[in-house]
């Protein structure tokens, strides 16, 4: 299994940093965002991933800096220093599976379909592959192995996706997702303006996995609402030509697209997944 992680915009709400770095690099914790999803492919067995950068921009040469540059100055004075064990960190990085750093084709409409586009030739012969966006993140059991299980177990499925239950005042921001009556996927609705036009409590967001079928509908050509290039219209169309699995998400999902969720899910990231959790909440009760 293949799994294609975007990260193909200019994240405009996080400038001025992102004028820099793309925004899958800014830290949780003491890794970068970008880190945390290929975790997330690895713990699940993927043995290939595909990392799409934006184009025209530094991303590309600072994701292959991160992911294969061997930073040998640095481990040189860590031994030369008696701190050999700070390395480890990178070690771990660098012996990550195949990891290969693509920009997206810059004559691609604008979307969160392209970054899967240009990534085409990578996944075309396959038999399913695996999508994540960097800015949605997972906590405790991750999606990626959801997918797989649940593909495992719908082999003639066209397409899995994850989904999370949400509150009724945040349905407005996103996809929400309907049912047909056998649970399978029927379309989505797109940020319904009020709560009686959500078709369920069920909340899409960037965890797919997707059979190369999609790429029949993933056209530049079909493009949707504010005439961008989206995935889930590509999917919604697999969806009336058989079945799309909805499977819920085992873990928490929290999107960090935008700098108040993004501190949410660093947040989250740090109360649950590090050693100083006590120490944050101790200073957060101290305030």
């Amino acid at each position: 299994m293949k799994a294609i992680i975007t990260d193909a915009g200019f994240a405009s709400r996080f400038l001025p940093i992102t004028k820099t770095i793309p925004k899958a690099m800014i830290p949780i914790g003491a890794k970068p965002s970008m880190q945390l999803c290929v975790e997330e492919c690895v713990d699940a067995g993927i043995d290939e991933i595909i990392i799409v950068a934006t184009p025209n921009t530094k991303s590309k040469e600072i994701y292959d800096d991160y992911f294969h540059g061997k930073a040998e100055n640095v481990k040189a004075l860590l031994e030369k220093q008696g701190k050999a064990e700070r390395f480890e960190p990178v070690e771990k990085v660098l012996n990550f599976p195949k990891i290969t750093v693509i920009e997206q084709d810059p004559s691609l409409p604008y979307g969160n379909g392209s970054p899967i586009v240009s990534a085409k030739e990578f996944v075309k012969d396959d038999e399913a592959f695996v999508v994540l966006y960097s800015d949605d993140l997972v906590f405790g059991k991750g999606d990626v192995q959801t997918l797989l299980d649940t593909y495992k177990e719908n082999p003639g499925a066209k397409a899995v996706m994850t989904a999370q239950e949400m509150p009724e005042e945040v349905w407005h921001k996103y996809g929400m997702i309907a049912l047909k009556e056998n649970g399978t996927l029927s379309h989505i609705v797109e940020k319904p303006k009020t709560p009686d036009l959500s078709p369920s409590n069920l909340t899409s967001y960037g965890r797919y996995l997707l059979t190369p079928e999609v790429f029949d509908y993933l056209v530049p050509s079909n493009t949707g609402l504010d005439g961008e290039l989206w995935t889930v219209d590509a999917i919604t169309k697999l969806a009336e030509i058989g079945d799309v699995i909805v499977a819920k998400s085992r873990g928490k999902w929290i999107t960090a697209g935008d700098p108040k969720n993004y501190f949410m899910a660093h947040l989250e990231y740090v109360l649950s997944e590090t050693d100083y959790a006590d120490d944050v909440k101790k200073f957060i009760a101290e305030r």
